[in-house]
């Protein structure tokens, strides 16, 4: 006689597939994987095995994307995520347009006041 409590099958969580992207000047690299479905970026970047190869990376300071959108490390990957790890900025991006902008005054290709686009004077002004 077999008891009424037959033993349960394990159940296997659903597998996705993502990928995980970064990239330095010199190179890039698109790791791509099946985990389960829901697991945190965080624990997506850690099994893609990315890490070993930039050691650099610190998820601590480092803003992570889905397709260009940032999310936090705890956000769950779905199927077909690309998960991007961004590299810190260089450059203060208003730094870099205000310098522009300078230069663009300097070279007479804005207004030296405003700073906006010179224009043309009418051609039917009065002499």
């Amino acid at each position: 006689m077999q008891s009424a409590t037959a033993e349960a099958e394990p159940v296997q969580p659903e597998l996705i597939q993502i990928e995980v992207a970064y990239a330095t000047p010199a190179q890039q690299q698109i790791i791509k994987l099946r985990v389960a479905a829901e697991t945190p970026v965080q624990q997506a970047i850690e099994q893609s095995g990315i890490l070993q190869y930039f050691p650099e990376i610190d998820l601590s300071q480092q803003k992570v994307g889905i397709w260009s959108k940032a999310v936090k490390l705890d956000h769950q990957v779905r199927d077909g995520d690309r998960i991007e790890i961004y590299r810190p900025l260089i450059a203060d991006p208003k730094a870099v347009r205000r310098r522009r902008a300078d230069q663009a005054k300097d070279e007479g290709r804005a207004d030296p006041v405003t700073g906006g686009r010179k224009r043309e004077r009418a051609a039917t002004e009065s002499e």
